[in-house]
């Protein structure tokens, strides 16, 4: 139902045929039957004239026929509650001081940091802040503080605005990342260098250019055990220098590469079908959620060499053993 139009559009596409001619004729001929068998077809049909019927719906389905039919959005949130998953509550729920944060993944907060005006940030600092803490130590679990002396290059230039569909979303990831990396590091040995030259995490915002070979010689300065890079990969200030600092840090500064250096992109590139890389020299992977960082940066551990096939193994099943652990 929610992605009808671009279902139809496949279909015919590939001239594909439904067995199921209810569903052929939703797709195809939704004015052909007067009712569905199927009850939330039929629902989905009933929803164009009929307000009760949207409340049979999914949320995100019944939200547009909600706008359509002028019902009051806190009329509509209190009756399609039931229908709601955790996360549709959480997204849809007042960002006054009386929600409650604590429930929040780091990355969906992150968002809902980054979509509160800065006054409003600034007045709630410490329960923000305290919020994105506990998040990024929930995550971390066991395996804060293990990580030594870490350094963060952290994207928020203007591309950090993401898209019109995903708004904010690679700088979410970003300070998701920033305070991940802040519990994951050995206490009071994390540094974080944004691109914007900011020092205030919670006041972040997507502006001006990309200096991420200025940012990355800051961080490699303090010679951290670890170098954490999170960017889109556009490097234009100037453009092409990241690339050769770190070519130069790994062949003439630091061949026994005594600094893990890893590039997790939260921007998909379509024109490459991967994510853009800064190095070769240098292991990227993308990353869409905050959450996974420690993984990734694991597996580019062992893509690198510096851990064995068995470190990794143990790693992963430990890995398994927390979510499951959370799910039950």
């Amino acid at each position: 139902m929610k992605y009808r139009s671009g279902l139809k559009t496949a279909a015919r596409h590939v001239h594909q045929r439904f067995d199921d001619a209810e569903a052929g004729d939703f797709l195809f001929a939704p004015g052909r039957r007067v009712r569905y068998e199927h009850a939330a077809l039929d629902a989905y049909r009933r929803a164009h004239y009929e307000q009760a019927a949207l409340y049979e719906l999914p949320f995100t389905v019944a939200e547009g026929f909600a706008a359509r039919h002028g019902v009051p959005r806190a009329v509509f949130l209190e009756r399609i509650a039931p229908r709601m998953t955790r996360l549709e509550r959480l997204r849809t729920q007042r960002t006054g001081p009386a929600t409650d944060l604590t429930a929040m993944p780091l990355t969906r907060l992150a968002l809902l940091v980054l979509s509160l005006p800065f006054g409003e940030r600034v007045a709630r600092r410490a329960e923000l802040t305290a919020a994105l803490r506990a998040a990024a130590a929930r995550v971390a679990g066991p395996y804060a503080g293990t990580w030594g002396r870490v350094a963060a290059v952290l994207d928020d230039s203007y591309s950090s605005s993401g898209s019109a569909v995903k708004r904010r979303r690679p700088l979410a990831v970003a300070l998701g990342c920033h305070f991940l990396l802040e519990a994951l590091a050995a206490p009071g040995a994390y540094t974080a260098h944004w691109t914007s030259g900011g020092a205030d995490p919670l006041l972040v915002r997507p502006w001006g250019p990309t200096p991420l070979g200025t940012r990355i010689l800051d961080a490699l300065e303090g010679a951290p055990d670890r170098l954490v890079i999170v960017s889109d990969g556009w490097d234009n200030a100037p453009p092409g220098l990241a690339g050769e600092v770190l070519r130069v840090w790994r062949t003439r500064l630091d061949p026994a590469r005594r600094t893990s250096v890893v590039h997790v992109n939260p921007v998909y590139d379509a024109d490459r079908f991967d994510v853009r890389r800064l190095a070769p020299a240098v292991p990227t992977a993308g990353i869409r959620d905050a959450e996974d960082l420690a993984a990734l940066v694991e597996i580019a551990q062992f893509a690198e060499g510096r851990t064995g096939l068995a470190e990794l193994r143990a790693y992963l099943e430990r890995r398994v053993e927390l979510f499951l652990g959370g799910a039950r």
